[in-house]
């Protein structure tokens, strides 16, 4: 994966970084940078950026201040102490993982999955946290859940692994199919293991469709950047086909444990 700095709209650029499974097979990952109404600016989930991505974001940023860093997946921790340390006096915010995992930082007292921290950045961001599945999973292989971000002034959702995207090779692209827009295929191992747990998460994504229809751009770690074209099947639309695809296990779900 190339480290580049991808600008979504004058306000919102998002970050592509490098991640590597046993050191060999690079799968991504990111970060965005979202400027707020006041001026300020805060990042999307942590990276140790290379020499050009700071330079950029130095210019970016300029005069004004990096309030605040929201760590939005519980399982994305390796670039935590590095983001601190490149922004010192921004407000640090994680999860319940990331505050167990690293109990030194100065962490605020918000937890990014709780509302509290999503009312205090209501005027200019949309939290959003999975419902019928397990946001921390005992399975440290289950990456599923997220807090998922809406940045209504750009159109852009930020979401790790929740939902993905992945750009289609060859000949597909000629025949229309550009790429597909998926959920993780850990799901069926993050439905929690309870009646309602299906029908809670089908009805959480169906809701997600409707109140962020508006958004035209997908900012998805270990995949790639979606920007929607004009003529092309909307975000909703692709979204929606993500949950279709993914009924048949939501049924078996309902009928092992109950609806």
């Amino acid at each position: 994966m190339n480290n580049s700095i991808i600008k979504v709209a004058d306000t919102f650029w998002n970050i592509r970084g490098s991640f590597k499974l046993g050191r060999r097979i690079d799968i991504g990952t990111q970060a965005s940078l979202v400027q707020l109404a006041s001026g300020n600016f805060v990042f999307l989930d942590a990276y140790a950026f290379d020499a050009y991505q700071q330079e950029t974001i130095n210019s970016i940023v300029g005069g004004a201040r990096v309030e605040a860093i929201l760590n939005v997946h519980p399982f994305h921790t390796v670039n935590v102490e590095r983001m601190h340390e490149l922004y010192p006096h921004a407000k640090l915010y994680g999860t319940a993982r990331h505050r167990n995992r690293f109990p030194n930082l100065p962490w605020e007292s918000e937890c990014t999955e709780h509302d509290a921290l999503h009312e205090k950045y209501r005027d200019d961001l949309e939290f959003s946290v999975p419902r019928g599945v397990v946001f921390i999973s005992d399975n440290e292989n289950v990456h599923f859940s997220s807090v998922l971000v809406f940045h209504p002034e750009s159109g852009a959702i930020h979401v790790d692994d929740t939902f993905g995207y992945a750009e289609l090779p060859g000949w597909l692209p000629r025949l229309g199919a550009k790429g597909l827009v998926s959920l993780h295929p850990t799901l069926p191992l993050a439905l929690e293991k309870r009646a309602g747990a299906a029908r809670e998460f089908r009805e959480w994504a169906q809701t997600l469709f409707s109140d962020w229809g508006a958004a035209t751009t997908l900012c998805a770690a270990h995949s790639a950047l979606l920007q929607v074209e004009a003529g092309a099947p909307s975000l909703q639309t692709r979204l929606k086909r993500a949950l279709m695809v993914n009924e048949p296990i939501l049924r078996a779900h309902q009928m092992l444990y109950g609806k």
